[in-house]
C-alpha cells in the first residue's frame, strides 16, 4: 500500500473534520485560541498514531466480537498518559483543554480509524495512517482556532497581530462563531476539493 497516499490523505482528500465530519465536539468547543488548537492536536497525533500502533500488532488476537471494548482500553491507556504528561508539564494548556482530553478516548476519529484502519492493515501502513488523519485533524482545528482568535480577539498566539483600532468581532469566540466559522472552512475546502477533482477529469 502507498504509505504517501495514506499519510496524504488525512490532511485534505480525508480531512477528519472539514471532509469526514467527525471529532467536532472538542473542534467546536476548544478552538478559542491557536494554542488550544495545537495542543489538542498534538494529543490526538499522540493518542492516535500509539493506539493505531497496538491495535494493528494485535489485530490477529483480538477476538472480533470484542473488538470495540479492547479499542477502547488501548486508547484510554494512551489518553490517561498524554493527560497526565499535559497535567505535568503544560498546566495552562491542561485547564484550558479541560475535560476534553479524557473525552479523546470517545473521539470519533480515534475509534473510526482503529476499525476501519489499523484492525485490517499492518504496523507500518497504521503508523502512516495515524499521523496523516492527527496532522490532518490538527491542521483543521489550528487553522480554525487561529481564525477566531484573530477575528475575535485581534491576536494570534497571544500577540496583537491586528491595528488597535480594530473591534474585536466577539461573536466568533463565543459558540455561534465556531459554527459559523466551522461552516465557512468546510465549504470552502469542499469547493477546493471538487475544483480540483474538475481538472483532473479534464
Amino acid at each position: 500500500m502507498d504509505k504517501f497516499k495514506i499519510f496524504k490523505n488525512g490532511l485534505l482528500k480525508e480531512n477528519p473534520i472539514f471532509v469526514q465530519l467527525v471529532g467536532m465536539c472538542s473542534a467546536l468547543a476548544i478552538t478559542t485560541s491557536a494554542f488550544n488548537g495545537i495542543g489538542m492536536g498534538v494529543a490526538v497525533i499522540f493518542v492516535l498514531t500509539c493506539s493505531n500502533i497496538v491495535i494493528s500488532a494485535m489485530r490477529k488476537i483480538i477476538p472480533d466480537e470484542i473488538r470495540i471494548p479492547v479499542f477502547v482500553i488501548i486508547i484510554a491507556t494512551f489518553v490517561t498518559i498524554i493527560d497526565m504528561f499535559m497535567h505535568a508539564f503544560t498546566f495552562e494548556l491542561y485547564q484550558a483543554l479541560g475535560v476534553f482530553i479524557p473525552l479523546i478516548v470517545v473521539n470519533c476519529i480515534i475509534l473510526a480509524r482503529a476499525e476501519a484502519f489499523a484492525f485490517k492493515n499492518g504496523i507500518v501502513d497504521s503508523i502512516f495512517d495515524g499521523l496523516g488523519m492527527g496532522l490532518g485533524y490538527t491542521f483543521a482545528i489550528t487553522l480554525l482556532s487561529s481564525i477566531r482568535e484573530i477575528l475575535g480577539n485581534g491576536t494570534l498566539f497571544g500577540f496583537s497581530v491586528l491595528p488597535d483600532a480594530y473591534e474585536p468581532m466577539m461573536i466568533i469566540i463565543q459558540p455561534p462563531g465556531a459554527f459559523i466559522a466551522l461552516g465557512l472552512l468546510i465549504g470552502l475546502v469542499n469547493y477546493l476539493i471538487r475544483k480540483k477533482e474538475a481538472k483532473e477529469v479534464k
